[in-house]
């Protein structure tokens, strides 16, 4: 039996490609503000300015600050926390927020576990290709700041359709 069409998007990073796949069902506006992003080349160009070892490394901020971005609407949005969507392991893509209805651009791939996320950031999908660039990714040396001391640019991201059997959200 074959799976329905299905988006993803590939990341080119500096240290390699990372292919994420949606959870539209659970999160909508959260993928449609991603996919619109990518879409448009927002992160293209960009750099992670965050990377903190066995938690996660964030991207989407143009100005490489922390404190840059918006989404796709100019305005944040709220949260779709669900707690059948879990921060359970590594490659788990998330919403980076500074608090409730926060949501901009900026997005974060977990390294690890983080349970005390969940409920407070949206996931809204998972990485399906490219974990071990995701690990070398967590393991750049960083400064007291958490900002990596080598630079990881996001060179380019770009949506794809690709057809799939549909995998359960969270692993049975």
């Amino acid at each position: 039996m074959e799976g329905q069409p299905q988006k993803t998007v590939v990341l080119d990073t500096s240290m390699g490609e990372i292919e994420i796949e949606f959870y539209p069902d659970y999160a909508p506006k959260a993928v449609e503000n991603f996919l619109t992003l990518v879409q448009k080349g927002f992160y293209d160009g960009t750099i992670s300015h965050r990377i903190i070892a066995d938690f996660m490394a964030q991207f989407g901020d143009p100005t490489g600050t922390g404190r840059g971005g918006k989404s796709c609407w100019g305005e944040p949005f709220q949260d779709e926390c669900t707690w059948k969507l879990k921060h359970t392991g590594a490659g788990i893509v998330s919403m980076a927020n500074s608090g409730p209805g926060t949501n901009g651009s900026q997005f974060f791939i977990t390294l690890g576990p983080a349970a005390w996320l969940d409920g407070k950031h949206t996931v809204f999908g998972r990485v399906t290709r490219g974990m071990r660039v995701l690990k070398r990714i967590g393991a750049v040396p960083c400064d007291k700041d958490d900002r990596p001391v080598h630079e990881v640019a996001l060179k380019k991201a770009s949506v794809s359709t690709s057809v799939r059997q549909p995998r359960p959200a969270v692993p049975a």
